[in-house]
C-alpha cells in the first residue's frame, strides 16, 4: 500500500516537473532572444546614426537588415521568434529633422511552445532612441527669466515645445500608388506638393504625418525646417500654436 502511494504521486509530480523545467528553459530562451535583438538594434542605431547627416531618414528595411546582421541570422532562424530573421519589422522607426533624434521599433513575435498554452505566439518589441550625428546645438540660448519659444521662417505661429509635432517633421517613404487611400494624423489626404511634383507621382514620394503635401524629392523647402529660438516677447503677430501654445 505504501509502495503504492508513492508511485501516484510521483507519477503526477514528474509531469509537473518536467512542464516547470520547459517553462524556465523558455523563459530563458527568451530573454536571450531579446537580448540579442536590442542589441542588434543598437548596432543597427548607431550605423544610422552616423549617415544621419547625409541622410536625414530612417529606411525600415535597412534597419531591420543591420539589425539581422548584429544578432545572426541563423541564430534568429532556430529561435521561437516567429518567421525567424523574416519575422523581425521596423516599420514604427522614424527620424526627427529638427532635433536629429531617431526612434528605432523592432516587432516581433515569440512563440511559447508549451502544451498547456497551445502553441500561441506573444507580440514582443523593442525600442531605443539614438541621437543622430547632425551636430550639437548648446542649450541656453536665451538669458533671464523669460519664456524662450520657437518659430520657423514662414510660420505664423511660435511654439513652447521644441519637440512640437508641427516642427519635427516625421518624413516616410510610401509608393506613390498608395496615396489615395492614405491619410495624414488629422485624417487628411495628401496633395502634391507646387514646388517639387510636377504631373503624375510614380515609384516613391515623402511624406510626413500632419503635412498635406506629398513631395518627389528630398530636398524639396516643403521638408525642410529652420527652426529659431527667441523670447516671447519678439514673437510679435503670432499666435500660439494649436499644440503646444
Amino acid at each position: 500500500m505504501f509502495c503504492g502511494s508513492i508511485t501516484v504521486e510521483a507519477a503526477a509530480a514528474l509531469p509537473l516537473f518536467f512542464f516547470a523545467v520547459l517553462a524556465l528553459c523558455c523563459m530563458l530562451e527568451v530573454t536571450a532572444v531579446r537580448t540579442s535583438i536590442r542589441c542588434g538594434l543598437q548596432y543597427a542605431g548607431k550605423a544610422a546614426a552616423e549617415t544621419a547627416y547625409a541622410k536625414p531618414f530612417l529606411l525600415p528595411g535597412s534597419i531591420e537588415q543591420d539589425l539581422v546582421q548584429a544578432a545572426g541570422a541563423d541564430r534568429l532562424d532556430r529561435s521561437l521568434v516567429e518567421s525567424g530573421s523574416g519575422g523581425i519589422r521596423c516599420e514604427g522607426s522614424r527620424m526627427s529633422m529638427v532635433t536629429g533624434i531617431m526612434e528605432l521599433e523592432a516587432a516581433y513575435r515569440v512563440r511559447l511552445p508549451l502544451p498547456v498554452f497551445g502553441g500561441v505566439s506573444v507580440p514582443m518589441e523593442e525600442s531605443l532612441r539614438v541621437k543622430g550625428w547632425t551636430g550639437y546645438e548648446k542649450a541656453g540660448l536665451l538669458t533671464g527669466e523669460e519664456e524662450t519659444v520657437y518659430v520657423t521662417e514662414t510660420g505664423m505661429v511660435y511654439h513652447r515645445d521644441y519637440h512640437c509635432t508641427y516642427l519635427e517633421l516625421s518624413i516616410q517613404m510610401v509608393p506613390a500608388s498608395a496615396l489615395d487611400g492614405l491619410r495624414n494624423e488629422s485624417q487628411g489626404k495628401y496633395y502634391p506638393c507646387s514646388g517639387c511634383v510636377h504631373g503624375e507621382a510614380h515609384g516613391l514620394v515623402y511624406v510626413t504625418d500632419y503635412g498635406e503635401k506629398y513631395h518627389s524629392s528630398l530636398n524639396c523647402s516643403g521638408l525642410k525646417r529652420t527652426v529659431y529660438a527667441l523670447p516671447l516677447s519678439e514673437a510679435v503677430g503670432k499666435g500660439a500654436c494649436s499644440k503646444c501654445g
